[in-house]
């Protein structure tokens, strides 16, 4: 990492897991990044709002899903630092990551309810996975969330 971006500091998050009745996970591929990397739900904080209220709002703005119920709140907190050439781009160069707090959550609508075209669409596509399949939608600098959340999942599931 860049000795400019060190002292920058970490933008805390939420991320959401969504499970269908088949324990399969809910990801979506971004508009900015349509390679094949697809993600979990998630985003930041707002001022005054805490955690699991952030995770239903950014499930919300993101996939329109509203129908959940929670599972678990996983309780470590999970990092990523972005690679160099995107600090300085993604959040207007204030973060060199993130600090996330997750949720595990099930799926209780009707797949219609499941609309990314939204005021400020973040996906262009959706499809449910199996959980071994997390770690191989990664995109690189995620991959070490994704591995420590379906070890979480796991744990949960099995």
């Amino acid at each position: 990492m860049k000795e400019e971006y060190r002292k920058l500091p970490l933008r805390s998050g939420v991320g959401i897991i969504v499970l269908n009745n088949e324990n399969k996970v809910f990801v979506a591929k971004r508009i900015d990044n349509p390679k094949n990397f697809w993600q979990m739900p998630q985003g930041g904080i707002n001022k005054n709002e805490d955690f699991y209220s952030a995770a239903l709002r950014e499930l919300k703005e993101e996939t329109s899903i509203v129908s959940v119920k929670l599972i678990k709140e996983i309780e470590s907190n999970f990092t990523y630092i972005l690679p160099d050439h995107l600090i300085g781009i993604i959040w207007k160069g204030k973060f060199k990551g993130q600090k996330q707090k997750w949720f595990v959550m099930r799926f209780i609508g009707n797949e219609t309810e499941i609309n990314i075209k939204t005021n400020k669409p973040e996906f262009l596509d959706w499809k449910w996975i199996d959980l071994e399949d997390l770690t191989k939608i990664a995109v690189n600098f995620k991959l070490e969330v994704y591995k420590q959340i379906k070890f979480e999942l796991k744990k949960i599931l099995y």
